[in-house]
């Protein structure tokens, strides 16, 4: 299973990726094989307000549908809407295409409270 070093991982299966003092956030490639096929994205609009550990969208497959939870607290700099019409992005390149937000972080240092892919690839038993 792909987990990258460059990234930060919650227990719920989300990632963020740290650039200066913005964060992009999306589910992992485990996430994303367990929930089967993705049919539809809810996320936030720009300009909302995120909290750490707060549901911040929603994730449907033909499976199931999962809250998504905030690792960090920020605002929502951009929202990737190429998910309404293609959600398959987070099945087929759920680091790069499938990407959900990006978020101004309130506190960068909140990231360090994130695991780190060793510690994330041993909870999926990677």
């Amino acid at each position: 299973m792909d987990v990258p070093d460059d990234l930060h991982y919650t227990p719920d299966h989300e990632w963020l990726r740290r650039a200066g003092d913005e964060g992009t956030i999306g589910i992992t490639a485990y996430a994303a094989d367990e929930l089967g096929d993705v049919v539809f994205v809810e996320l936030p609009k720009t300009g909302g307000r995120l909290e750490s550990g707060s549901v911040f969208g929603t994730i449907e497959s033909v499976k199931t549908a999962s809250d998504l939870y905030a690792p960090v607290t920020g605002e929502v700099t951009a929202v990737n809407d190429a998910l309404s019409s293609t959600p398959e992005l987070v099945n087929s390149d759920p680091y790069g295409e499938g990407w959900m937000i990006r978020v101004r972080l309130d506190d960068g240092s909140a990231v360090d409270a994130l695991e780190d892919a060793a510690a994330y690839r041993t909870r999926i038993g990677g």
